[in-house]
């Protein structure tokens, strides 16, 4: 990327595929330009009390509430009027607020003082010192929610904060960024640059913590860019939910939480599920009623204020999601009802799709699908569901429907998964400030993105120790 050179990246609309937007990255001067400018914020802002920090990120959400209509139309463009992008602002000022609450105390809480169970005579107090500059890299999936699911406890930490989030849908850092410009000292400490790779790069190279949000391939160069700088990398990389359905569930509960789980935002949600393995007696019986609720799922073309799901985001998403379809039909599967996306009025839309017939030699049951579609896969016995759940190298979440809560507890402890909803779907985003988890094998790395920890991983434990007695006398101890 030339420090000097400027350039300026098309962006496609999801609902017409016509370029009807343009970005302008910061070239890496003037990236380096805002990181120094941060720099210099951080320093004031982490000094002052979490109260004042508290005071200026609750401005903040008000500000958000004032402009919650142009952060909606402006992140629904992005996703074709995904239900995602109505929430979003809801969600983002839902998170501030509750990290204002929650944040004094769990910092409070990692503060240690006491005297040395080793040594006696050693007192301690540890203090929490903050990353200076946090980079976020975040997805097109959800554009302005999971630009801000890390940044916002990193502020409320004491670290500055530059946001790149995918050129695939830029348009909401405008009306964000009029946000933040509405509240003087937060403009000191978070900015957003637009971009592509080059940007993200460019944003690795100078700060001191990343936050990554994207594909395993992504996350993998992420990775090792930090590492060859010796910073910290959190990545929350990809997934290929399974859910187990037992002999004994409720099978219509079970239906209506897959369908939910599969097909909400077009399916392009990390968490989303991608696998079902359905007990061989009650199989025949799921898939009739996955086929049933599913055809009931309307698109919402024409008309942005009807249907239930949108086009994707991304037009490469639909090509994927169409070779995993050809794949696993050249290899035996049926489809019974949905299919390949389909063009309307320049978007690429895909109904519902429920395949049988499929097996872990198929893309569809091996890779990230990221669209809306159900393979179903008999199973016979619980050791054989459990093995198939795990047989991926994905570990993100995943779920259990069983006859009782207690039957997919247990089966759930087996899945080599973070986070496992049991008797629903699509649970992931209730433990937002509650739980810690870990994104088990290739589907992310570093601490846990909520919870407690989700705060403590902006912040260095400093330890101050302070020796009550003489000092040892070497030669006295010769």
């Amino acid at each position: 990327m030339n420090s000097t050179q400027r350039r300026i990246l098309p962006v496609s609309n999801p609902r017409t595929g016509e370029v009807d937007y343009y970005i302008t990255p910061p070239t890496v001067e003037e990236l380096k330009g805002s990181c120094n400018r941060l720099r210099t914020g951080q320093k004031i802002w982490s000094s002052a009390p979490i109260e004042h920090r508290i005071a200026v990120m609750q401005n903040w959400a008000q500000r958000l509430e004032a402009h919650r209509a142009a952060l909606i139309e402006s992140d629904s463009i992005d996703t074709g009027y995904c239900t995602i992008s109505r929430m979003s602002p809801g969600i983002v000022i839902g998170n501030i607020l509750g990290w204002c609450q929650q944040a004094p105390a769990i910092l409070q809480r990692a503060r240690l003082g006491g005297k040395s169970s080793i040594m006696p005579n050693i007192a301690f107090s540890t203090e929490l010192k903050p990353y200076p500059l946090l980079g976020v890299i975040s997805p097109w999936n959800a554009p302005l929610m999971l630009s801000l699911i890390d940044a916002v406890p990193a502020l409320l930490a004491g670290c500055a904060v530059i946001v790149k989030p995918s050129e695939v849908a830029p348009r909401f850092v405008k009306p964000v960024m009029q946000t933040i410009s509405e509240v003087t000292e937060l403009a000191g400490v978070l900015t957003y640059v637009v971009g592509d790779g080059e940007t993200g790069q460019a944003v690795i190279d100078n700060v001191d913590i990343v936050c990554f949000t994207g594909s395993v391939a992504n996350g993998r160069k992420v990775a090792e860019a930090c590492a060859r700088r010796f910073i910290p990398a959190f990545l929350e990389l990809g997934g290929k939910d399974p859910v187990i359905v037992t002999e004994t569930a409720d099978l219509e509960r079970a239906a209506t939480a897959i369908v939910r789980g599969a097909v909400f935002g077009t399916g392009q949600v990390c968490f989303s599920i991608e696998r079902i393995y359905a007990q061989e007696s009650v199989h025949d019986a799921l898939v009739a009623l996955l086929v049933k609720k599913s055809e009931r799922v309307a698109l919402n073309y024409p008309d942005v204020e009807k249907g239930h799901i949108g086009p994707f985001g991304f037009a490469r998403q639909a090509e994927i999601v169409d070779e995993h379809l050809d794949d696993a039909v050249v290899k035996g599967a049926r489809i019974l009802t949905g299919g390949k996306s389909m063009n309307l009025g320049g978007g690429l839309y895909m109904r519902p799709t429920v395949l049988t017939g499929v097996t872990h030699d198929m893309k569809i049951m091996k890779d990230e699908t990221f669209g809306p579609v159900m393979p179903v896969m008999k199973y016979r016995t619980e050791d054989e569901a459990v093995h198939l759940a795990n047989d991926s190298i994905y570990g993100l979440s995943a779920a259990v429907i069983a006859g009782s809560a207690d039957e997919a507890r247990r089966i759930g402890s087996r899945i080599e998964a973070g986070t496992i909803s049991i008797q629903d779907t699509f649970l992931t985003l209730a433990k937002t400030r509650d739980i810690e988890t870990n994104s088990h094998k290739f589907s992310g790395m570093g601490g846990s993105r909520t919870g407690p920890g989700s705060i403590l991983r902006f912040l260095r434990k400093q330890a101050f120790m302070v020796n009550t007695a003489e000092p040892a006398d070497l030669t006295s101890q010769a």
